[in-house]
């Protein structure tokens, strides 16, 4: 069974940074893509950033050059690392798996993300 963890999220000022994790097991972690997705409060669920398992990377315009998505395959864990966040960052982050062999898709249980002065 798959699982997705999250951790790592938090109330922070603006201008101030979060490192997000996600520990994933059940699963061959090096052949999958992993992603960051995230709510806002009354929004729709949006993809933050992407990772594939050679480390081709994709972002949301909304977050380019603020945040940065990294993978450890040994660990089984992705982190997204946000720098001068924002209010209009605070979101539920969301991990996300999709295995391209069989198109299955698994989803964390989501981390608070709160960015307010």
């Amino acid at each position: 069974q798959v699982h997705l963890v999250e951790s790592g999220g938090g109330l922070v000022q603006p201008g101030e940074s979060l490192r997000l994790s996600c520990t994933a097991s059940g699963i061959e972690f090096s052949f999958v893509d992993m992603a960051w997705y995230r709510q806002g409060t009354g929004k729709q669920r949006e993809l933050v950033a992407t990772i594939a398992p050679g480390n081709d990377t994709d972002y949301a315009e909304a977050i380019k050059g603020r945040f940065t998505i990294s993978r450890d395959n040994p660990k089984n864990m992705v982190h997204l690392q946000m720098n001068r966040l924002k209010p209009e960052d605070s979101a539920v982050y969301y991990c996300f798996c999709f295995d391209g062999r069989n198109d299955d898709d698994y989803w964390g249980q989501g981390t608070q993300v709160t960015v307010s002065a």
